[in-house]
């Protein structure tokens, strides 16, 4: 199985997705939307750009 993303209402009505791993665990999570279908453009919006991302590490401690 791989990863999901979940569509649901928040407490105050606002429509939210989450991305989970294939084990359950959750992994990003939206801001809110005023709207389903505005909460689905987000998802595509992730799905689009995050193909090709890039990482960029901004923590300037040394490891």
């Amino acid at each position: 199985m791989s990863g999901k993303f979940e569509i649901f209402k928040d407490k105050s009505g606002k429509f939210r997705f989450r991305l989970k791993a294939a084990n359950g665990e959750v992994i990003a999570a939206s801001e809110g939307y005023e709207s389903k279908a505005s909460c689905q453009n987000g998802i595509a919006s992730v799905m689009k750009n995050a193909q090709d991302a890039s990482v960029v590490d901004l923590d300037q401690t040394a490891s």
